[in-house]
């Protein structure tokens, strides 16, 4: 446990002045500072609505922007950078020199782009809780406070984060296989809009690309009614299917790296 802690440490110093690092915290911010802008210049049409309407099409504005696109994009980005360290310095060899098992150092890496993924989701929630209050002490006939989203939105997100395991894990074996940014990048993208694409075509095999699960948790819970999210659980039928796929790349990732490191 020291060593993988230890490898923590060490990537968190390796990409806290990153790009990466940096989109995972001003991104969420950056687009509900959009979103609430939006919201407070149309709020003689949002006024009618009542607060837990008001929330949820917040909500699900944010969700439609970052679950069905950038969320895929996003993880495929962070995956190339946390590996590319590696390889634009050629390093691998002096990482695994050093007096830590190779487990630990692997384990780190992808830990690392999980955290990532975590902190984005983790403050996109945050930020929305915040968004209510300052958009209704804008303008006040918008009455965010009247409805308590805490509960629910945590829960939203955090399905989102587990529908997105999958994918990262796939991405980050495949950027141990290449050391571009192109062939990783453009397989992941392709097969985002191929879920895209499915999904809305409602293929019957959809279940079974990881890549779509973000996109197919944002519309289960577009088609919910109010009532229904109280009761929302944190698994669905896709989580388990991600956390499948999220597992067995891993473990295949491992492997490789192994087998690069002795090259």
């Amino acid at each position: 446990m020291r060593a993988l802690l230890v490898s923590l440490r060490s990537e968190f110093y390796k990409s806290r002045k990153t790009l990466a690092f940096w989109s995972a915290i001003l991104l969420p911010l950056l687009i509900c500072i959009l979103m609430s802008w939006g919201y407070i210049s149309k709020a003689d049409q949002l006024a009618l609505n009542p607060p837990v309407l008001l929330w949820l099409r917040y909500i699900s504005a944010i969700l439609g922007v970052m679950g069905i696109l950038l969320l895929p994009v996003l993880v495929i980005y962070h995956s190339y950078a946390v590996t590319n360290m590696e390889y634009k310095g050629d390093t691998w060899k002096s990482v695994f020199s050093l007096p830590l098992p190779k487990w630990a150092i692997y384990t780190a890496k992808y830990l690392f782009i999980v955290a990532l993924t975590g902190i984005t989701l983790l403050l996109f929630s945050v930020f929305i809780l915040a968004s209510g209050p300052i958009i209704q002490a804008i303008k006040p006939e918008l009455k965010f406070s009247e409805y308590h989203a805490q509960s629910l939105i945590f829960r939203i997100f955090f399905k989102l984060f587990l529908s997105s395991l999958g994918i990262i894990s796939i991405q980050f074996m495949m950027n141990l296989i290449w050391s571009d940014f192109l062939k990783p990048f453009g397989i992941g993208f392709l097969a985002t809009i191929m879920a895209i694409i499915t999904v809305n075509l409602k293929w019957e095999y959809v279940d079974y690309l990881p890549y779509a699960y973000p996109y197919l948790t944002v519309n289960s819970l577009m088609r919910s009614k109010p009532e229904d999210l109280q009761q929302l659980s944190s698994f669905d039928l896709h989580t388990p299917a991600s956390l499948l796929f999220a597992a067995v790349f891993f473990i295949a990732g491992y492997f490789i790296v192994a087998k690069k490191a002795v090259k």
